[in-house]
């Protein structure tokens, strides 16, 4: 291993190492604290590369085809057989240097420590939550959650801020019971948020409909981590914060079809939809008919 990695601290200067520009990013897309390229490359050596902003999980997306790569990091040499499915995991602060030998597609996604520290724990600091480098191992839940972010930059780029940091925040708490030297302890709180909190939060959640809501802010209102945050709103509720604000969307929309003031288009943009299509989706998935439909009924 070279004495010396090269320090990265910027997502562009990631891409630069690579022959191909990515098929598709996060970088416009509001994310907090997690950033999303999908890629496909060629053959490549890749020169060891550190960087303290971010956990990098690498999740390779090519199926069954088994492709070898002799991979270095933190200080130990291995020859990974990678296969769709795989991940491999980066900690921040750790020279990662790699020689693959074929072509292959994957996910690699950036958590800065701090959000990752935080998913369990609101006070907690990056220094308390050491993550654990891993070579390639099959990880079906993460491989999953990646190819959801994925999915949601393709569908929904704009408005995915929510569901992206709700997706980030059960992937870091898997990470962390699995590949971190400190196992944390999950309490379970089977009667969800208490009615003052649920209110709290529900009402900030109405009256930002049309703003990008993050995960991070709404957990931030009643004092909590992410994760239990999430748990509690759902047991509260039967659905996820995400789940709540697209019906909520859906709901001030169809009073706004009643009032018959605005177009289809500045609905969508006013009850925060990414566009006319994206509320027409839900709209339909949510209430059977279209919005244009459900004005002729």
């Amino acid at each position: 291993m070279s004495e010396n990695p090269i320090i990265v601290t910027e997502e562009e200067k990631v891409l630069e190492f690579y022959p191909r520009p990515p098929i598709l990013t996060s970088f416009q897309a509001n994310w907090n604290g997690v950033s999303l390229g999908y890629m496909c490359q060629p053959a490549l050596e890749f020169p060891e590369v550190s960087t303290p902003r971010w956990h990098s999980i690498g999740i390779f997306t090519h199926g069954n085809r088994v492709i070898y790569a002799e991979r270095q990091m933190d200080g130990r040499r291995q020859l990974d057989a990678v296969a769709g499915g795989d991940i491999v995991i980066t900690p921040a602060n750790i020279g990662h240097q790699a020689v693959v030998e074929g072509e292959g597609e994957f996910i690699l996604l950036g958590i800065e420590p701090h959000i990752f520290a935080r998913a369990i724990n609101e006070g907690a600091t990056p220094e308390e939550v050491e993550l654990l480098p891993c070579f390639s191992t099959p990880e079906p839940l993460v491989y999953q959650i990646g190819m959801a972010l994925k999915n949601i930059l393709v569908t929904n780029p704009v408005g995915s801020r929510l569901y992206a940091e709700t997706m980030v925040s059960a992937l870091s708490v898997h990470l962390i019971e699995h590949y971190s030297t400190r196992k944390p302890t999950l309490h379970e709180y089977p009667n969800g948020l208490s009615r003052y909190k649920l209110q709290q939060v529900t009402e900030y959640i109405n009256e930002h409909l049309d703003q990008d809501l993050g995960l991070e802010e709404l957990a931030q209102l009643v004092q909590m981590s992410q994760h239990y945050f999430s748990q509690m709103f759902k047991q509260s509720l039967g659905m996820t914060p995400h789940q709540y604000v697209i019906r909520r969307r859906v709901e001030r929309a169809k009073e706004f079809l009643y009032e018959g003031k605005l177009s289809i288009a500045q609905i969508a943009q006013t009850v925060g939809f990414a566009n006319q299509s994206h509320l027409n989706f839900h709209f339909k998935r949510l209430l059977g008919v279209t919005p244009r439909k459900f004005l002729t009924k």
